[in-house]
């Protein structure tokens, strides 16, 4: 996996400042050298500059970006992050096309697969991946991103140069880009936070560009022309399979793109919760492994003295080890048992934003950058469970009455949080409440209807549209970014696009067969798993009771509102934030998802006061 960034104009001509463009190139790289630890390359012509810092996955040795390649008189050089899990079959079609291959890598498949057929081989790739080919003989630069958008790729037009980057600090290192604020930004951190919607970069004037599309930007030295195209999306249609069938499909599409996400020339490992999606995946990397005489490595995760401090509720209602040890008794993996404390915790509350260049999932985020980065210490590459509950259903806004019901997003329900410590004339200028609903609505308005379909069947495919479209996105940007700043590639086997193309169409009586939560997935798993894990009570990423921790959350933001430097005092009225934290946090009452309750909300201000620090944002109000 990899980081990408680059610019183009054809109002300017590079070479002619060569010296300049490939130091901007190089700052670039530097600034996402996280990503890609192992090498970094450049590229430059006249019209277009990319540049590329690579970990090292597929092909160690012949591997290296930007890769430039050539077919007859076509040319065009590329620079690509992901991973192209069918890369073996589309090389040996590409082959019996008559090409030649350099490397081993996937990198070359994509370009090759390009020049012979052009855009259209998009469609072909299963893999998570943006990617950027110039084209140097039809003089065009194209960006492509993956169905689901694994893999993040932001844009913005600024003074008529298209500048792209896997991270948005990618476009902000871009000389003269300042990093703005307006009150479309700042309602999506107040007002969607941690989320974002989807396509947007929250600063000013920077696009990202949304997933199953590519963007087109091509011209001469008079003229520009920018443009942006769709080559998959979902589409509703009746489900035809019997529940035997679709349970033995399921059971295939599953094990097979976790089987194929295992290809690798260095050694996976899995991220290990105890819960059904964690545990399926390991069972089967584990059996394949076997058979070549391995074992497989896995971490689970959790915070230190948890034990001690644990409180059941309705979102979290078991912790996790004992599940733990029954899937490493089963699948007899090298396990390590991975602990987080207060003081690594609040230190990465800072350096999450870092990663994500946004305020993010609090404590949540913070801590799975902590684990990524233990993990990273031995392993490059890693398959989680991740995707499993917006694709089957396993979340509790698609079960409970008054989340089905809402004229809202279910996972946010509770909007007084978003609001109740904002100053009072930012409140005024801020239309929260009014902007989160039109983007609801707008998601919505989107949803691909089926004729015929009853109105709860409707409102359950509302529910997993917003799910795959926001709730997962946030969790798959931080995926993303935990591990990438780690140097860790995360694969997510449940977000292969098959799945969640037949699981879109498969009715919410199969999904939920006899009321049982996930109960298509935990059938299909049947066999694969314990008894006891594959019914296991559905509980999320752990996050720490402590209350030391919450007290230390307490103290930090009482000093940064009490810090007359501190950007945040122009938002947050200390007032009220000293009325709020004078009462008990409620954990079974999350502002955001399963996770982020009262603590969550205090870390959430201090990430947002440190990113308005650090990015030196401009408020634009």
């Amino acid at each position: 996996m990899c980081g990408i960034a680059g610019f183009s104009s054809f109002h300017v001509n590079y070479k002619e400042e060569s010296a300049r463009w490939f130091s901007v190139l190089q700052k670039m790289n530097t600034h996402q050298h996280h990503r890609g630890p192992d090498e970094n390359g450049v590229y430059l012509s006249r019209n277009c500059g990319l540049s590329h810092t690579r970990l090292s996955i597929l092909d160690l040795e012949y591997g290296k970006q930007p890769m430039a390649r050539q077919l007859g008189n076509h040319r065009a050089v590329i620079c690509y992050n992901g991973e192209i899990y069918n890369m073996p079959s589309l090389r040996r079609n590409l082959e019996k096309e008559g090409i030649v291959f350099e490397t081993t890598c996937d990198t070359e498949v994509i370009l090759m697969g390009y020049l012979l057929h052009g855009t259209s081989y998009i469609t072909q790739l299963n893999g998570i991946f943006s990617f950027a080919i110039y084209d140097e003989t039809l003089q065009r630069l194209y960006l492509f991103r993956d169905r689901l958008g694994v893999k993040p790729l932001f844009y913005t037009l600024f003074r008529n140069t298209l500048i792209f980057s896997s991270e948005l600090k990618g476009i902000l290192c871009f000389p003269n880009f300042k990093a703005q604020a307006d009150r479309d930004g700042l309602c999506e951190i107040f007002g969607l936070g941690p989320a974002k919607t989807y396509g947007k970069g929250v600063f000013k004037n920077i696009d990202e560009l949304l997933p199953g599309h590519y963007l087109e930007f091509n011209g001469s030295d008079f003229s520009q022309h920018l443009s942006t195209k769709c080559y998959w999306k979902l589409e509703s249609y009746p489900h035809k399979d019997d529940w035997q069938n679709t349970v033995e499909k399921t059971r295939y599409l599953v094990t097979d793109a976790i089987r194929l996400q295992m290809l690798s020339d260095v050694p996976v490992c899995t991220f290990l919760s105890g819960g059904v999606d964690s545990s399926l995946v390991t069972a089967v990397c584990s059996s394949e492994l076997r058979k070549q005489g391995k074992k497989l490595d896995t971490y689970s995760f959790d915070f230190k003295d948890n034990d001690k401090n644990f409180r059941a509720n309705a979102f979290q209602p078991s912790q996790d080890r004992p599940w733990v040890d029954l899937m490493i008794a089963h699948c007899h993996t090298n396990h390590q048992y991975l602990e987080c404390s207060n003081t690594d915790l609040y230190e990465y509350l800072f350096e999450a934003v870092d990663a994500r260049d946004l305020p993010c999932m609090a404590d949540v985020e913070a801590s799975m950058l902590y684990f990524c980065k233990r993990v990273a210490a031995n392993h490059k590459v890693t398959l989680t469970g991740e995707c499993a509950d917006e694709i089957f259903g396993g979340y509790p806004w698609f079960h409970k009455k008054e989340c089905f019901e809402a004229d809202c997003f279910p996972w946010s329900m509770d909007f007084s949080p978003r609001t109740m410590l904002l100053k009072d004339n930012v409140l005024s200028l801020l239309p929260l409440e009014e902007y989160a609903h039109a983007a609801y609505a707008k998601t919505i308005s989107e949803v691909p209807v089926l004729e015929g379909e009853n109105s709860e069947e409707k409102r359950r495919r509302e529910i997993s549209y917003l799910n795959i479209k926001w709730f997962m996105q946030t969790l798959l940007d931080r995926m993303d970014r935990t591990s990438m700043h780690a140097g860790l590639e995360a694969r997510v086997p449940f977000a292969d696009h098959r799945i969640v193309e037949y699981l879109w169409n498969v009715p919410w009586s199969m999904k939920c067969r006899d009321g049982v939560v996930k109960g298509l997935l935990r059938a299909a798993a049947d066999g694969l798993l314990p008894g006891e894990v594959l019914y296991r009570r559905k509980s999320p990423y752990p996050k720490t009771y402590d209350p030391a921790y919450e007290n230390l959350l307490r103290t930090a933001v009482v000093e940064v509102l009490s810090d007359t430097r501190s950007p945040l005092r122009e938002l947050i009225d200390l007032n009220k934030v000293l009325e709020y934290i004078s009462q008990p946090s409620d954990y079974g009452r999350p502002f955001y998802g399963q996770l982020m309750a009262g603590p969550q909300l205090l870390a959430y201000l201090l990430q947002v006061n440190y990113w308005l620090k650090k990015y030196e944002v401009e408020l634009l109000i």
